[in-house]
C-alpha cells in the first residue's frame, strides 16, 4: 500500500491516522470535501527527519492540489470519543504551495512530540510514542464557517448544535469571537438563534498564513447563516450520522455558496440526558490547574469551594479589577472579553480567575454571564491555608503551571517562526 494517497484511498488508521481515515470515509460516500491526500506518518516522520527524496516525492503528489493549502495533523490516537488532542496537534492554514509543505510538516511532526502533548498522552493513558500521519487539502476561502454537533454536548439533549462565525473556523474553534448560536431539532426545527459578536474574521494572507480582519460593528452582530444554510448543515448532519454514527462533532464551512465538510469525529463526551449535579471535586478534576491531583486533593479542596449564581448579562469579574476568586463553571455561558473585545465563550465546566489564587493581581479580562450562569468559587484566603497545610498540592500545582507557561513558550516560539 502506497503512504501518500488521496484522501478516498485512505484506510488504515494505523498507517494515516483516524482523522485522515474518516475523511476518507466522507470522501467514498460522497460527502462534499475539499481535495486532499493522506500522508503516513512514516513519511511524515522521514520529512521531519531531513529525508530530501521523501520530501521531494510528497511535492510532487501535493503539486495538483494548488495552493494555498491546509496542512493538518492525522495522528493514529486522535479525535477518539475518550481524547480528541483539540489544541495539541498542530493545524496550518494558508500554506502556499507544494514546496512549503515539506516544512510544514516538520512543525506538525514536532507539535506532536512537545511536551505539552506527550503530557496530554499520558494524562489520557497513551504511553505509547506518536505516530502523526497528516492531511493536506486544498484551503477554502469561507464566507462563513464552524462547528456544528449533532447532540448537544452540554445537557445530551437530542438536537444539533451549531456555532457559526465570519470567514475561517479557527475563529470559532480557537475562541477568538463569540460565535453565533443555533439550535435544530431533529426534523429541521429552528430551535434558537442567538447573534454573536463576531468582530474578527481570520482569513489568508498573500504571503502565506493567516490575518485577522476587524469586521465592522453591523456584520459583527449579524446572523452569518440563513435557513437555506441551517437546512444544508442539519442535512449534513443526517449524512455523518449515517455514516460514522450518533453524536458527531462536525466541522464545516461554506466557499463559494456552497457547504463543505472539513472534520468529523465522535464528540469526545456527550452528556447523560439527566446528568447528575456535578460536586466541585468533579468539576476540577476536569480543570488544567486541578487535573494532576488525586480525588482526596480534589475534595479537600472542593470542601471549601462556595456555589455563586449570576444573572444573564451580570459582570462576573471586571477587566483591571483586583482579583481574588477562581471560579469553575457548572452551568450557562459566559462571554469573555479583552479591551472590550470579544475572546471566548465560557460553558460548563471551564475556568477563569486561577491566577489570583496566588499572585492576588487585576483582572486580564472581563467575564459576562451570557445566560443565567452557576459557578462553584474559591477565593485566595480559603485556598492559600490548604497549600500550606498539605505541601503536594502546592508542589503538583507548580509542576502544572509549568507545563502550561512551557506550552505557552513553544505556541509563542512557533508564531514567530509564522510570522
Amino acid at each position: 500500500m502506497s503512504e501518500v494517497v488521496p484522501l478516498e484511498e485512505a484506510l488504515d488508521d494505523a498507517l494515516f491516522g483516524s482523522k485522515a481515515v474518516g475523511l476518507g470515509k466522507a470522501a467514498r460516500a460522497g460527502l462534499p470535501l475539499p481535495p486532499g491526500i493522506a500522508l503516513s506518518g512514516a513519511v511524515v516522520e522521514a520529512v521531519a527527519g531531513g529525508d530530501a527524496g521523501a520530501t521531494a516525492d510528497v511535492a510532487e503528489h501535493v503539486r495538483p492540489l494548488g495552493g494555498p493549502l491546509a496542512v493538518r495533523s492525522s495522528a493514529v490516537d486522535e479525535d477518539g470519543a475518550q481524547a480528541s488532542f483539540a489544541g495539541q496537534h498542530l493545524t496550518l492554514l494558508n500554506v502556499p504551495s507544494a514546496d512549503d509543505v515539506g516544512s510544514a510538516l516538520r512543525e506538525v511532526w514536532w507539535s506532536a512530540n512537545s511536551d505539552s502533548a506527550i503530557t496530554y498522552r499520558q494524562r489520557v493513558g497513551l504511553f505509547t510514542r506518536p505516530s502523526v500521519g497528516v492531511v493536506v487539502q486544498a484551503l477554502l476561502d469561507p464566507e462563513s464557517a464552524g462547528v456544528m454537533f449533532t447532540r448537544n454536548p452540554i445537557n445530551g439533549a437530542d438536537e444539533r448544535v451549531i456555532e457559526a462565525s465570519w470567514g475561517l473556523g479557527e475563529a470559532v474553534v480557537a475562541g477568538r469571537v463569540i460565535p453565533d448560536g443555533f439550535r435544530i431539532d431533529r426534523s429541521g426545527q429552528v430551535l434558537e438563534r442567538r447573534p454573536g459578536l463576531k468582530s474578527v474574521a481570520i482569513r489568508t494572507r498573500p504571503d502565506g498564513g493567516t490575518v485577522e480582519d476587524e469586521i465592522p460593528r453591523g456584520d459583527a452582530e449579524r446572523l452569518c447563516l440563513d435557513d437555506a444554510q441551517l437546512t444544508e448543515l442539519h442535512r449534513l448532519a443526517d449524512r455523518c450520522e449515517e455514516i460514522y454514527g450518533a453524536a458527531r462533532d462536525v466541522e464545516w464551512a461554506f466557499a463559494g455558496g456552497r457547504l463543505y465538510l472539513l472534520q468529523c469525529r465522535a464528540i469526545t463526551v456527550v452528556a447523560n440526558e439527566t446528568p447528575p449535579p456535578a460536586t466541585p471535586a468533579e468539576l476540577l478534576e476536569h480543570t488544567r490547574l486541578f487535573g494532576g491531583l488525586d480525588r482526596a486533593e480534589l475534595e479537600q479542596i472542593g470542601a471549601v469551594f462556595k456555589e455563586r449564581r449570576f444573572s444573564a448579562g451580570e459582570t462576573v469579574v471586571k477587566e483591571g479589577s483586583g482579583g481574588a476568586s477562581f471560579y469553575v463553571v457548572e452551568s450557562g455561558e459566559a462571554a469573555v472579553t479583552i479591551d472590550g473585545e470579544p475572546r471566548r465563550l465560557l460553558r460548563a465546566g471551564d475556568h477563569f480567575g486561577e491566577i489570583a489564587l496566588i499572585d492576588e493581581g487585576v483582572r486580564t479580562a472581563t467575564i459576562t454571564a451570557v445566560s443565567d450562569l452557576v459557578c462553584h468559587g474559591l477565593t485566595l484566603w480559603e485556598f492559600r491555608p490548604l497549600v500550606q497545610q498539605d505541601g503536594m498540592i502546592g508542589w503538583k500545582l507548580l509542576q502544572t503551571i509549568a507545563r502550561e507557561l512551557r506550552a505557552a513558550q513553544e505556541a509563542l516560539a512557533r508564531a514567530r517562526r509564522h510570522a
